[in-house]
């Protein structure tokens, strides 16, 4: 099916923006990753995409100079073609959450790729008819001076003969140890604690505290895995960022639309799920799409990898420098 499907162009037409230090162009090829035998690696210069069509249609590695953004899960090294298993490192999904039908081989089942003249690759998930719902997703490498950013944009597609409601989910993994930071932007927040932590037996709490969580200069620091690891914000600001202890900064830039219905259970536009154990969730959602049979809607997520020291012990990340950081990014790449 892979060897059909994917149509390799090596004509490539994206130049970045004046200025920009990269000579070369983003090449792509078929590689090996672990059990996965038909990934697709994205690279230029330092950076390297590693994308599978096998399972999933996902993001395996995401990397500047050998610092993964990305979990990896140790038990989908041993992949095999269907059966069961973990699947890990840069997921996308949609939802809402909690009444979104099941849609499995969107999930874990095997999609088609094409890698498009310009050197990016579109991955279609297989057809199912029970959901409704048919996914492409087309990534690009954004190169800029020195940094490549990557873009993401999920589209979503009725294929159904009924009207759903869906919206973007993002679900991607990082390596946890590190710091989350949740900008609060200039919109007051509708929850008094400015996040809603997921409690037993489906409990949302609007009013909770916890010691590892904390607001300082505009912003929310997730320190460390909280009492509950599932938390939800409605900020408008339009990113996040994660800094790890490598001194790397993860950065997810997404649109968010205030004047728009959001539909997951609490209304948000941000998740994060940050367990005990070995990772971090990072989750930007997307708005209501009400989609009428053949009907579609796409969201974008940009991401970065950028160089941030991660404070020593007793020292607090300097917010301000990080924001101006993302700022100086986000606005020179439009």
């Amino acid at each position: 099916m892979f060897a059909r499907s994917l149509l390799v162009l090596l004509i490539a037409t994206f130049c970045g923006p004046v200025g920009n230090t990269f000579a070369e162009e983003p090449a792509a090829r078929v590689v090996k990753f672990h059990s996965y035998t038909e990934a697709i690696e994205l690279k230029l210069g330092k950076t390297n995409v590693v994308l599978c069509s096998q399972a999933g249609g996902r993001v395996l590695e995401y990397s500047v100079d050998g610092n993964n953004a990305l979990w990896f899960d140790e038990a989908e090294k041993n992949w095999q073609p269907g059966k069961p298993g973990s699947i890990s490192a840069g997921r996308f999904d949609y939802g809402p959450e909690l009444t979104v039908i099941p849609h499995p081989k969107a999930w874990s089942g095997e999609w088609t790729a094409e890698i498009t003249k310009a050197n990016a690759v579109k991955l279609t998930s297989p057809r199912d008819d029970t959901a409704g719902i048919q996914v492409t997703r087309e990534f690009r490498l954004v190169p800029h001076d020195k940094f490549v950013g990557l873009s993401c944009k999920q589209t979503l597609t009725n294929i159904s003969k009924e009207t759903r409601e869906v919206c973007h989910w993002g679900r991607s993994f990082s390596p946890g140890g590190g710091i989350c930071v949740i900008p609060l932007g200039d919109r007051p927040s509708r929850f008094p604690s400015k996040y809603a932590m997921y409690e037993d037996s489906a409990i949302i709490n609007v009013k909770a505290t916890d010691d590892r969580i904390r607001e300082r200069d505009g912003f929310l620091e997730i320190l460390a895995p909280p009492r509950k690891p599932k938390l939800g914000f409605d900020t408008y600001a339009g990113w996040l960022g994660y800094v790890m202890p490598n001194d790397t900064l993860f950065v997810k830039r997404f649109a968010a639309f205030p004047d728009r219905v959001y539909n997951e259970g609490a209304g948000l536009t941000l998740s994060v799920w940050y367990p005990t154990g070995p990772r971090i969730e990072l989750e930007p959602i997307g708005p209501r799409e009400r989609l009428k049979p053949g009907e579609s809607a796409s969201f974008t997520e940009d991401w970065w990898l950028l160089s941030h020291p991660f404070p020593k012990k007793g020292e607090n990340l300097d917010l301000k420098a990080l924001s101006k950081q993302v700022a100086e990014q986000t606005i020179e790449t439009k």
